[in-house]
């Protein structure tokens, strides 16, 4: 089973070189007006070079009000994509894949003036309301996903993952917990499932029916009164329906608090294996004949394995373990098959969050007790 874990596998024309990924990871290493710089191209260069098959970039904002944080990667503009160049020829070069995440942080905007959401809401008690966004900034919202996606086939990119988990925009209109609209866009998982598939549609006139286009969905949001597994299966049912090549689950919102939301901290004095959404996505698989991505909690390839013998998914995807780990992989394929260092303290994000770097905090810190530098 291990070895058909490191064979090669498609997504469309899209050809990964194992079932491994990594998952979209916010690196904080653009500069200021959100393009690439060279440390950020060594980061993916440096993971395709160990073995990472298809690496999904950290997310990228199609549009200036949807921009989550300083350092963020921008999708918004021309200028990025002859830096993408430089970046996807460094990860081909190496024998790996790379898919750009477009995503527009709807309420969870960095800039709080600009924010909007399907309706308003508080991202969080120092910061007011959101406002609902009018049918024009739906309109423009569309626009920009797929000016983005065009952008990301210009920039070599071999497909485009779209962001609709994680309380952010899109996720916001799936969910009855942040969607509270009574119009065409707000009530049943119909019309909220709209903006999702208007974006998808737009993406898939703008790219083409050739380049691979991939979702990432909240398998339930962990909240009363939240996006379900059930509206999750029929979400993903609806988009296979038209044409959508892959999904990626994930699971929970901000308010689903430590221990479930998207970057959970484990239970205290846990030191388990658990797959956060093994379930889920057990589930959605049986549904679904398009490629199923699973990422949450996996630290050891025994799981991985796992994971792949019951068919639970496709391809697994991994995120905090290669910040601390980054040839994790190369470690698990050819010498030993111990678990990730990884303990999911979530150290990694102080430095990232602040423009310090992408590195595990606690990594240096053993490095430095053991003499290195």
């Amino acid at each position: 089973m291990k070895d058909i874990l490191f064979e090669p596998f498609e997504i469309g024309t899209l050809v990964s070189g194992n079932r491994f990924v990594r998952s979209a990871t916010h690196e904080g290493l653009s500069d200021p007006s959100g393009l690439y710089t060279p440390e950020l191209i060594r980061t993916y260069a440096e993971l395709a070079e160990n073995e990472v098959g298809l690496i999904i970039t950290g997310h990228s904002f199609v549009s200036e009000e949807g921009r989550a944080s300083k350092f963020q990667s921008s999708a918004a503009c021309d200028d990025a994509v002859e830096l993408w160049k430089v970046a996807t020829e460094q990860v081909h070069r190496r024998g790996g894949s790379i898919v750009l995440q477009l995503a527009h942080a709807g309420g969870f905007s960095g800039d709080p003036e600009h924010a909007m959401g399907p309706s308003e809401f508080r991202s969080s008690p120092k910061r007011g309301f959101c406002r609902s966004a009018c049918r024009g900034e739906i309109q423009k919202i569309v626009d920009a996903f797929a000016s983005a996606a065009r952008r990301a086939r210009l920039g070599g990119f071999d497909g485009l993952q779209i962001h609709a988990a994680h309380g952010y925009l899109i996720s916001e209109f799936l969910s009855p917990f942040y969607n509270k609209r009574t119009d065409e866009y707000g009530g049943s998982l119909e019309n909220r499932m709209r903006l999702l598939k208007e974006i998808f549609l737009a993406v898939r006139s703008a790219v083409g029916n050739d380049f691979p286009i991939l979702v990432k969905i909240n398998s339930e949001d962990f909240v009363e009164g939240g996006f379900s597994v059930a509206e999750c299966v029929e979400v993903c049912r609806e988009l296979e329906r038209l044409g959508l090549d892959a999904v990626e689950l994930s699971g929970g919102i901000p308010e689903a608090g430590p221990r479930r939301s998207p970057v959970r901290l484990p239970e205290k004095g846990s030191v388990d294996d658990t797959v956060y959404y093994e379930s889920a996505a057990c589930r959605l698989k049986a549904t679904l004949r398009l490629p199923l991505l699973l990422v949450g909690g996996v630290r050891s390839i025994q799981t991985a394995e796992r994971l792949a013998r019951d068919s639970c998914c496709d391809m697994i995807s991994l995120c905090r373990p290669l910040i601390r780990e980054p040839g994790l992989l190369r470690r698990w394929h050819y010498e030993d098959d111990s678990p990730a260092k990884c303990v999911t303290c979530n150290a990694c994000f102080r430095p990232i969050l602040t423009g310090r770097g992408f590195f595990c905090p606690r990594e240096r810190s053993d490095d430095t007790s053991r003499g290195c530098n």
